[in-house]
């Protein structure tokens, strides 16, 4: 740790922990130091992204200042408050880190409070602070500023633009004569206390109050015990499903209900790949996984947010429907690339924003429709508005259903019918024929009948690859996709499906290494499906596909035990990235990953006794596989 500090290098994905104010997040490493924060969103430039550089990119370092025997660190129970408690040779101390979550009032400007207490013995500890606004290419003047009045008052300003921040504590960084850094050393002794907190604000002019830092981590503290209380969940492996739904909770954007996929940007599929891409917005793909694994467990105020977020977003023109959208349902997330930025450890490019908006993907139409329509099976109203939307979404989808797309994984090679699109839209018109036969809502239910009817047979005629013994990637492919895992768990085909168990089969004995998955065939040279060069780690989501077809198919004690064995996956603080890399032992791509975490409560709830689609649902009727 004190060498990644030395080479200003940041440490490890799996050594980061998430802050959160369910605004923006911070990542904290078990060195002590923050090296990714936004402000005010979670899109803003960052002013911290030493992850993505080094340290003069901007972070803010809290470490004993010499070696370091051990780190332990956790979660302070189910919160987002992390403990990091640093052993030395002369004592131990405690560095605890929060961001106050505001949920409910909009005012409050997103901050950091940090607190290091002695726990024995006498720690000399550094502080540095480094602020580098617009991710890392805006030095701000900084300066201090003291006053009597409304009360005494004294903090460090930095300013840049339309960026302020202001830094207050117990002890005060000092500039220091080179790096355009602040500075600190001084002595922890058992039962001593230092806080500081760091505060954004939208106007040098107008600085915001003072906060008590220690009262700030005790409401903290209680706005998530208060909030895990909703949790209903009596399986096994509790704290991994309570910690997952906290983690989505955390990446939960409070005034819209919008879920970012990652906090983060540009962390490499593969270490010093160019697999690099900007998480920080809502898929709409998550949309069903979301409503389950929110639902499933009680956090039923949260579904409804979602609900409605999705609802907005997907308002308007439904030719003009995208597969994903800013935290507020901003439309245009235009990519451009940061060549100021090295990458995490030299990945490059730098991508900020996500140039797949603009793709056609065919499966995000049945996400939406499924989500919607789990969101009425689970007691959410349906208006009179969001059927009129859906049934937009549909006289559009019946003009454009037999075209190609880009398919889940947003390929940037050629167009191709993916035969995860075909079945997802196999499934918005699904949806939508229930919708009329269950709900009784007002549609063209015959036409819907002969349109699902088409997709549903082509996909067996087209998909299906006899030599393989699998459904593959595309039509007429020879590769295999792991999103093919899919099919029993959206009711497609049946787990007993011959074809669906055979293409379980041909995936584990091709994609999967140990317990984990591969999305599909990557390597070195330019692969003509996605258009990029290089390998990339296996996609922990499908990992957890394979966890719950397994189930599916009957095999569920190979279910269980795969389920248990990601689980030993996560980091100290259990989270997950994007992917995992099988040749280093490394997490890879953004971090932590939404869609990670939902996998792995959706598994919880298929193995031990959620909700899931393929279950009763709350009025009693069925909700299995429909393949006429």
């Amino acid at each position: 740790m004190a060498g990644d500090r030395e080479n200003g290098r940041p440490g490890p994905i799996e050594d980061y922990a998430l802050l959160s104010d369910l605004r923006t997040a911070a990542l904290v490493g078990k060195d002590g130091s923050i090296d990714w924060l936004c402000l005010p969103r979670f899109d803003s430039p960052s002013c911290f992204a030493r992850l993505l550089g080094g340290d003069d990119d901007g972070h803010w370092t809290i470490a004993p200042s010499g070696p370091v025997q051990r780190v332990q660190r956790r979660y302070r129970g189910n919160s987002l408050i992390v403990e990091t408690e640093f052993h030395t040779a002369s004592g131990v101390v405690r560095l605890i880190d929060s961001m106050p979550p505001h949920e409910k009032n909009q005012d409050d400007e997103p901050c950091v409070v940090r607190v290091v207490e002695g726990v024995s013995g006498a720690v000399e500890v550094d502080l540095r602070w480094v602020v580098r606004f617009a991710y890392g290419d805006s030095v701000p003047w900084v300066y201090q500023d003291e006053r009597s009045e409304p009360v005494p008052d004294r903090c460090i300003v930095a300013v840049a633009g339309p960026h302020t921040v202001v830094l207050r504590g117990d002890l005060l960084p000092q500039r220091t004569a080179k790096g355009r850094a602040h500075e600190l050393a001084f002595t922890v002794r058992a039962g001593e206390k230092y806080a500081w907190v760091m505060q954004w604000s939208p106007s040098p002019d107008e600085l915001p109050a003072p906060m008590d830092p220690l009262q700030e981590t005790k409401d903290s503290e209680d706005f998530w015990r208060d909030w895990t209380r909703k949790i209903d969940y009596r399986g096994p492996h509790a704290s991994a499903v309570y910690r997952s739904l906290a983690t989505l909770k955390a990446l939960t954007y409070a005034p819209s209900g919008g879920m970012v996929a990652a906090p983060t940007t540009s962390l490499p599929e593969v270490l010093s790949g160019n697999r690099n891409w900007d998480y920080r917005y809502c898929w709409l793909r998550d949309a069903t996984l979301v409503l389950l694994a929110l639902d499933n467990y009680g956090c039923v105020e949260e579904a409804a947010a979602w609900r409605s977020w999705l609802v907005r977003a997907v308002a308007g023109d439904p030719a003009d429907l995208q597969i994903m959208y800013g935290v507020n349902g901003e439309r245009h997330l235009l990519e451009w690339e940061a060549d100021w930025l090295p990458g995490y450890h030299g990945a490059s490019p730098v991508r900020i924003g996500n140039a797949a908006f603009r793709q056609r993907q065919l499966d995000v139409y049945g996400e939406v429709m499924d989500a919607l329509h789990l969101a009425r099976e689970r007691g959410l109203t349906e208006t009179a508005q969001s059927w009129a939307l859906q049934r937009g979404m549909l006289r559009h989808l019946e003009k454009i259903w037999d075209q190609p797309d880009n398919g889940l994984w947003e390929v940037r090679g050629p167009e191709r019918y993916f035969t995860h699109s075909r079945v997802m839209v196999w499934v918005a018109f699904d949806r939508a024929i229930r919708a009329v036969e269950e709900d009784g809502l007002p549609g063209p239910v015959e036409s819907w009948r002969e349109i699902r009817h088409a997709v549903h047979t082509e996909v067996l005629a087209k998909a299906w690859n006899d030599d393989l013994g699998a459904f593959t990637q595309y039509y007429g492919g020879t590769t295999l996709d792991a999103a093919t895992l899919l099919l029993p768990a959206v009711g497609f085909l049946s787990g007993d499906d011959e074809r669906v168990r055979s293409t379980v089969h041909a995936v584990q004995a091709n994609l999967q290494h140990g317990v984990l998955v591969d999305r599909y065939t990557t390597g070195a040279e330019t692969n003509e499906v996605d258009g990029l060069t290089g390998r990339e780690g296996s996609f922990l989501a499908c990992s957890f596909w394979m966890v719950d077809a397994l189930a599916l198919c009957g095999r569920r004690k190979e279910a269980e035990d795969m389920f248990a064995e990601l689980l030993r996956l996560a980091n100290d603080v259990g989270l997950y990235a994007e992917e995992y890399d099988v040749h280093t032992g490394r997490f890879t791509g953004n971090f932590p990953q939404a869609f990670s975490h939902l996998a792995l409560i959706n598994s919880a709830s298929v193995l031990y006794g959620g909700r899931t689609r393929e279950e009763i649902n709350r009025r009693g009727t069925s909700a299995g596989s429909r393949q006429d």
